[in-house]
């Protein structure tokens, strides 16, 4: 069983969390994960502005950060995969919804997935490995139905 909670701290109603939850718990399946935990935390620009400041030292918004924490020794639980959280700026889907012309429901899927794949692991501070995880990404969204028109 997957433990996966999505927050919304936005502090307005955002109707596509029903979509992330449902295209988060398919990847999860897809990419043969079990007994994981995570977080999902939407927040707006001033948020993920002043977490980015603070934890990586860069002073302005992004739209996505993860924290991955399974190699945290002080946070265990039996026979559980504590992946770590993944917080998602509702501004930044917004506006990048616009400006890649697609969406909200898939650039807010866009982001839980890639997200998602930084915790466990994958990058892309090089080629190679930006090229195999946006190829994930595009394979997962492309296989739930999300389309760039989404």
């Amino acid at each position: 069983m997957n433990y996966i909670e999505i927050f919304n701290e936005y502090g307005k109603d955002i109707k596509e969390i029903d979509d992330l939850k449902k295209f988060i718990i398919y990847c999860t399946d897809k990419l043969s994960l079990k007994n994981v935990m995570f977080n999902v935390i939407i927040v707006n620009n001033e948020s993920i502005h002043k977490i980015n400041n603070k934890y990586r030292g860069v002073d302005k918004e992004t739209d996505v950060i993860s924290f991955a924490l399974e190699d945290n020794k002080q946070i265990e639980i039996p026979e559980v995969r504590v992946l770590g959280d993944i917080y998602i700026s509702y501004d930044k889907v917004i506006s990048q919804a616009k400006e890649y012309n697609h969406g909200i429901k898939r650039e807010i899927c866009f982001l839980g997935v890639h997200g998602l794949l930084h915790l466990l692991g994958y990058d892309h501070m090089n080629k190679k490995d930006e090229e195999k995880m946006f190829n994930i990404q595009k394979e997962l969204l492309n296989s739930y139905g999300i389309k760039k028109e989404s």
